[in-house]
């Protein structure tokens, strides 16, 4: 690599890395090129991106970002996925590596919390953030309909005793 290209690799992965809201690092030794296409293609579909870069190159693009953490990490072939969801990188990483044995996840970080292999998938549990948002939203949504229906039930009851007494007054 020349030294021009080096430098822009260290820039553009600085920042996906500073705008990034975690990271998972795993190693991706013996996976075919269909392979990680698959995982790459898993990823998009999430909301998340897949990194393979130089892992000397990777640890200078990472100073001065919150993923600092996951230096260490950066031994042998590595893949580091990312994504603003803190769930959805996890959540398609640990799938993938239940799928692939030779997929094994290292660890990560969330902002500066680093990770252990526990902790991905610990956060590939959770709900992600758009099934959060549809409860919230489910959770606010079913007063204003109780309230509705409560409203409308008196209304409904006068409605079936007035048509009661009609009907009564029509069959004398």
């Amino acid at each position: 690599m020349e030294r021009a290209a080096k430098k822009e690799a260290v820039e553009q992965l600085n920042g996906v890395f500073k705008t990034t809201s975690v990271a998972v690092v795993a190693q991706y030794s013996g996976l075919t090129v269909a392979q990680m296409q698959k995982l790459r293609s898993q990823m998009k579909q999430a909301g998340a991106s897949v990194k393979v870069s130089k892992n000397r190159l990777a640890k200078i693009a990472l100073e001065g970002t919150d993923v600092v953490a996951i230096g260490p990490m950066l031994k042998g072939p590595t893949v580091i996925a990312t994504s603003d969801d803190p769930v959805a990188a996890p959540k398609v990483a640990v799938e993938f590596a239940k799928a692939n044995e030779k997929f094994v996840i290292i660890g990560g970080s969330m902002g500066t919390t680093v990770l252990n292999v526990d902790g991905v998938k610990a956060l590939a549990s959770l709900p992600s953030l758009d099934e959060l948002r549809a409860k919230i939203v489910g959770l606010l949504v079913a007063p204003a309909t109780k309230i509705a229906q409560l409203a409308n039930a008196p209304a409904g009851k006068l409605a079936r005793v007035i048509q009661a007494y009609a009907s009564k007054s029509e069959a004398a």
